[in-house]
C-alpha cells in the first residue's frame, strides 16, 4: 500500500470551495438576513441567494462525503495530546452533521413559511412578518452559531499545527503530489 500524504485533488477543491460558500452563507445569514426586516424589499433577493447557496452547500457536502469515502487519505494528524487527537474526528464528522441539520432546518423553515413560492416562483406574496415564529428557524440560527464556533476551533487547530507543531498539516489540503 502506498503512503498518501495529501487528500485527493477533488476533495481539496471541495474543501476550499465549501469553506468559501459556508463563510458567505454565515456572513449573509448573521450579517444581513437576521438584522433585516422581512418588509425590506431587498430581503427577497438576498434570501434567494442564501437559500440557493444553502442547497448548493448541501449538494457539495454530499459529493465531498462520497469522495472522502472513496479516495485514499493521509494518516490522521497527531497533536501530541491524546484528548485532542480523539476530538479531531468528532469535530470533522461534526461538520457533516451540522451542515445536514442546518440544511434540514432551512428547508423546514422554507416550507413552513411558504418560501419556495415567494422566493423562487415569484408568487408576489409578502414574506411572513417574522421567521422566528418557526421553531425550525430558531434551531437554524443556533446550529449556524455552533457551526461558526466549530469553524473557529478548526482554524485554531490548523494554526496550532502550522505554527506550533510545524508538521506541514496545511500541505495535506493543498494541491501537489499525493505521495
Amino acid at each position: 500500500m502506498t503512503h498518501v500524504c495529501r487528500y485527493h485533488p477533488l476533495l481539496v477543491t471541495l474543501h476550499w470551495l465549501l469553506a468559501l460558500l459556508i463563510a458567505a452563507a454565515l456572513a449573509i445569514g448573521f450579517g444581513w438576513l437576521a438584522k433585516t426586516s422581512n418588509s425590506n424589499p431587498q430581503k427577497l433577493a438576498v434570501l434567494r441567494l442564501h437559500m440557493a447557496g444553502g442547497m448548493l452547500i448541501l449538494a457539495l457536502m454530499v459529493v465531498r462525503f462520497a469522495v472522502r469515502l472513496l479516495t485514499a487519505k493521509p494518516p490522521a494528524a497527531a497533536t501530541g495530546n491524546r484528548l485532542l487527537d480523539c476530538m479531531a474526528p468528532v469535530a470533522h464528522h461534526g461538520f457533516y452533521v451540522l451542515i445536514l441539520l442546518i440544511a434540514g432546518t432551512g428547508f423546514a423553515t422554507a416550507i413552513l413559511a411558504g418560501l419556495p413560492e415567494i422566493v423562487f416562483a415569484g408568487s408576489g406574496d409578502p414574506l411572513p412578518p417574522n421567521f422566528m415564529i418557526y421553531p425550525s428557524r430558531v434551531a437554524h440560527g443556533y446550529l449556524a452559531t455552533i457551526l461558526a464556533a466549530l469553524i473557529g476551533l478548526h482554524l485554531i487547530a490548523t494554526l496550532y499545527h502550522h505554527f506550533v507543531r510545524k508538521d506541514g498539516l496545511l500541505r495535506r489540503m493543498g494541491f501537489g503530489r499525493k505521495r
